[in-house]
């Protein structure tokens, strides 16, 4: 049962990337996966999360209309496209499982963390 977190890197203001979880060892359909990160000094931050079952989402004030989340249950993925970065979006970007269906908003209520991938924004 692992996740691994992939697809970070240096992007300039107002690009895009693609962040991808890998999930093994379980269904994405039972479970809620979140995404975090942490930048250098400041505390881990939630930034989307897609509940399993309906897959309802959400996302942080900080990231709304800029982010999106989405979940491929068949392939056992979960994509977080960023958009419109900005040099606050700089951070460690972590994947995480809750061992519960819905969402959960703080860090310790996830129970499986993916190794995270560093994105920078920069130029």
């Amino acid at each position: 049962v692992q996740l691994q977190a992939f697809g970070g890197g240096l992007v300039q203001p107002g690009g895009s990337l693609t962040l991808s979880c890998a999930a093994s060892g379980f269904s994405l359909r039972y479970y809620a996966i979140g995404w975090f990160r942490q930048a250098p000094g400041k505390e881990r931050e939630g930034v989307s999360c897609v509940s399993g079952g309906d897959g309802n989402i959400y996302y942080a004030d900080s990231v709304e209309g800029r982010f999106t989340i989405a979940r491929d249950d068949d392939r056992k993925m979960v994509y977080l496209q960023l958009s419109s970065l900005e040099p606050e979006d700089t951070a460690v970007y972590y994947c995480a499982k809750r061992p519960y269906i819905l969402c959960g908003s703080s860090f310790t209520q996830y129970d499986l963390w993916g190794q995270g991938t560093q994105v920078t924004v920069s130029s």
